[in-house]
């Protein structure tokens, strides 16, 4: 990589947009580079799903700010403009209405009366409007969505005391209540009890004429029309697969999208991951289940890339080594696999993003997540190397270790290990931690409900911390000594209680799981240490820090933590989750949330980043490819609105 590149571009709200390199791209063979040339397509061709799936309005809007922004023939320089132009960055960053960390509504700084002046000085020919429909019906219905705060407000609803699905505003379900959403899953054929499908990930369930019924995502079902443009791209790829596994493993994912067959989708993620040949690969199709309540329903997302051969050494002794680290869990037995199975991990070089990967990113990968699928075949876990460089490299300039780090030696600590403390727990995390432990017979993913994803990602965000300070990665060569887990455990610390707050707004709780998971973590392991003094609460110049005093005593507080984590998911306890989660995961200290916020702005830093995509340019002669180019682009709206150009299949609503 170059390190004179471009890393961020511009800032904005919360939020600042950086620029990632391939490198290695141009090494790659042509066979290579036009694989990556057509998964990247089919990457670009979810995106109107991932939007539709957050909101049901969200293409409507998207579309009408869309044709604002490029028709608008009003004055572009004045504040309330600018101020537009700030909302349809967001709208695009987070793939419509919603914020997409805290799940709350965007609420635009300009008002209704200019939203209406917006419209009316736009091109109409532009505007997503329906036959024998006006400016003036389009606004009426849009006003109520974009401008009241009790309209659509939240897009995911985790507190308990309301009903989880009526209350969340995303597009999953619709005209149907929480209890029966249960009811309907839990009388849904699952096929074989050992082997259960993933019941209702690919569909939205809905009530019509008081039938509850699925629509799926399908081709000639719900999303047709962009599924299709994938199927094309996918069947593109084939012929040119990079290992038989892959070639067999896309004919899966093909016929999966065009049949919505989970079972198909079973033998696809099989298929998946035993290939352990390709160099490129790819992960596409609706998985990640964050965007809903219960944890039912999987958000579309694709991750194009190929593999760091140098990276992938540090992952490849970690898979090497993944029983003994099973072995020596500190986790009761019972819930312990007997032999690990088809554990494989690898650095990655990323090659594009789309849908629920972009523009903001995971920094690493486990899949598939079907537990009896990891259980009998294993998974596969990747750790992002260009991207957490690109991450890296835009924060060495923000002052936010020296506002947050008690002493010089916890920065330099930081500065000299973090980085790679930082990967390696990622690795742990991804490879292991998500891929460790077993479930009890009889119990289900969704036994936690709306506390699944935040106690998994606990789960193996512990199995990470306790080994980062094990000897056992200074015997296999992973760390020179532990001082790079003293550097995480530091930074996970200081995030847990104070920087991640920098992402919350003042009187609200922690809603995402991720987030929820590393409060939850650390707050537990501060309380539970406080007796022998293990993390000490200090004040210097009137502002508060965190102190890890004992780091060997704080690696058994997370092995106790992990241990009872691990026994809530294997017995699929959803009573004793719940307290824990509720106890420690969602409540903010107000007093330290206000300091943090304070010196977080005086910073003038952005809480949250994400990426423009490359942008490669296949090269024909005489109607043949013979190269593939990448380049990188500058402009974040410039992508955006090419995006909503080449790749807008979906209907404005569906």
């Amino acid at each position: 990589m170059t390190e004179e590149f471009i890393y961020q571009t511009e800032q904005f709200a919360d939020v600042k947009i950086l620029r990632y390199q391939v490198p290695g791209f141009e090494d790659l063979t042509l066979q290579q580079k036009e694989l990556i040339y057509y998964l990247s397509e089919a990457a670009h061709c979810g995106r109107d799903i991932l939007f539709d799936q957050n909101n049901k309005y969200n293409l409507l809007i998207r579309r009408t700010l869309e044709a604002i922004f490029l028709s608008y023939d009003g004055d572009r320089d004045c504040e309330e403009f600018k101020k537009f132009e700030v909302y349809i960055k967001r709208v695009w960053f987070s793939n419509g209405i919603h914020h997409h960390y805290s799940m709350d509504k965007i609420m635009p700084e300009f008002t209704e009366e200019y939203f209406g002046e917006l419209i009316a000085n736009s091109n109409y020919e532009l505007l997503p409007l329906k036959a024998n429909q006006d400016e003036i019906d389009l606004l009426t219905r849009l006003s109520e969505v974009i401008f009241d705060e009790n309209s659509e407000a939240k897009r995911v609803v985790l507190n308990p005391e309301k009903d989880l699905i009526e209350s969340s505003a995303n597009n999953y379900y619709e005209s149907v209540s929480q209890k029966e959403v249960e009811a309907f899953y839990k009388q849904f054929d699952k096929g074989d009890v050992d082997r259960p499908i993933s019941a209702g990930l690919n569909s939205k369930l809905v009530k019509e004429n008081g039938e509850i019924k699925e629509k799926v995502w399908k081709v000639g079902g719900m999303y047709t029309e962009a599924i299709e443009e994938i199927v094309f791209w996918l069947e593109k790829a084939l012929p040119i697969a990079d290992s038989e596994l892959q070639k067999q493993a896309l004919t899966k994912l093909i016929e999966f999208y065009q049949t919505g067959d989970l079972k198909t989708f079973d033998d696809y993620s099989i298929l998946w991951v035993k290939d352990l040949d390709a160099h490129v690969d790819v992960v596409n199709g609706f998985i990640e289940v964050y965007g809903d309540a219960l944890a039912i329903k999987g958000s579309w997302e694709s991750v194009v890339n190929f593999e760091d051969l140098e990276g992938s050494k540090r992952t490849k002794i970690i898979s090497e080594n993944a029983q003994w680290f099973e072995d020596h869990s500190p986790v009761d037995s019972r819930f312990k696999k007997e032999v690990v199975k088809g554990v494989s991990a690898k650095v990655i070089t990323v090659a594009m993003l789309g849908g629920d990967c972009h523009p903001a990113t995971p920094i690493g990968i486990n899949l598939p997540n079907a537990e009896w699928i990891r259980k009998e075949h294993g998974s596969k876990s990747v750790t992002i190397d260009n991207i957490t460089h690109a991450y890296h490299q835009a924060s060495l300039k923000g002052g936010m270790l020296e506002e947050f780090a008690y002493s010089e030696e916890e920065i330099a600590r930081s500065k000299e290990f973090g980085h790679l403390g930082g990967n390696l727990h990622t690795d742990l995390h991804e490879c292991l931690g998500h891929g460790s432990g077993q479930l009890l017979p009889g119990v289900g993913m969704d036994a936690l409900k709306n506390y699944h994803s935040t106690l998994e990602e606990a789960r193996a965000d512990l199995f990470a911390l306790y080994y980062i300070m094990d000897e056992k990665l200074i015997e296999i060569g992973l760390i020179p000594n532990l001082e790079v887990g003293k550097a995480e455990y530091d930074g996970y610390i200081r995030n847990g209680l104070l920087t991640q707050l920098t992402r919350i707004e003042l009187g609200k709780e922690i809603e995402e799981s991720h987030m929820r998971n590393r409060q939850l973590i650390a707050k537990w392991v501060f309380e539970k240490g406080a007796e022998d003094n293990v993390i000490e609460k200090l004040e210097k110049e009137g502002k508060t820090y965190f102190v890890i005093r004992d780091y060997e005593k704080l690696r058994a507080l997370f092995g106790e933590l992990l241990s009872e984590v691990q026994r809530i998911k294997s017995e699929g306890d959803f009573e004793t989750g719940k307290l824990l989660v509720e106890n420690y995961a969602v409540k903010v200290d107000e007093p330290i949330h206000k300091e943090v916020k304070e010196r977080f702005d005086k910073l003038n830093l952005a809480a949250y980043a994400g990426f423009i995509n490359p942008e490669y340019h296949p090269v024909y002669k005489e109607g043949i490819i013979v190269d593939v180019e990448v380049s990188y682009p500058m402009d974040f709206a410039e992508q955006m609105l090419n995006y909503s150009h080449k790749y807008s299949f979906l209907p404005n609503e569906n």
